[in-house]
């Protein structure tokens, strides 16, 4: 399973990337796609929605099951990824390039450093 190093990860499966504008990228990692199988359905927030760390801001839906989406930080989404809500597979093919999901302007950007990194991430997938 891929765990990009450049990536910050939760113990839900989801990950973070920084981006140059200040915001953060987050979607669902390789694993949660492989997991939940084909996907078919995404719903998510819309932008200018204020986020807290742990709350649901969506759900994926696949052949197998529906699962919770939640932030991993405080902020507020100032993108999201149009895309999948027209190609849900999308997550399953490129979960870390065009299967994204949005982005947040978190309103700590240093809180990016307490999430996991990608050894940390690898441990809790192998349980």
């Amino acid at each position: 399973m891929s765990t990009p190093e450049e990536l910050r990860y939760t113990e839900e499966h989801e990950w973070v990337a920084v981006r140059e504008a200040g915001t953060v990228r987050v979607g669902i990692t390789e694993y949660a796609q492989d997991q939940l199988g084909d996907v078919v359905f995404v719903d998510l927030p819309d932008e200018g929605r204020r986020l807290d760390a742990g709350d649901v801001f969506g759900e994926v839906e696949s052949t197998k099951s529906v699962s919770e989406l939640f932030a991993p930080l405080d902020g507020e989404v100032v993108a999201v990824n149009t895309a999948v809500g027209d190609s849900p597979e999308l997550i399953n093919s490129d979960p870390y390039g065009e299967g994204w999901l949005i982005e947040v302007r978190p309103d700590d950007p240093a809180a990016v450093e307490g999430l996991l990194d990608s050894e940390a991430y690898q441990r809790i997938i192998e349980g």
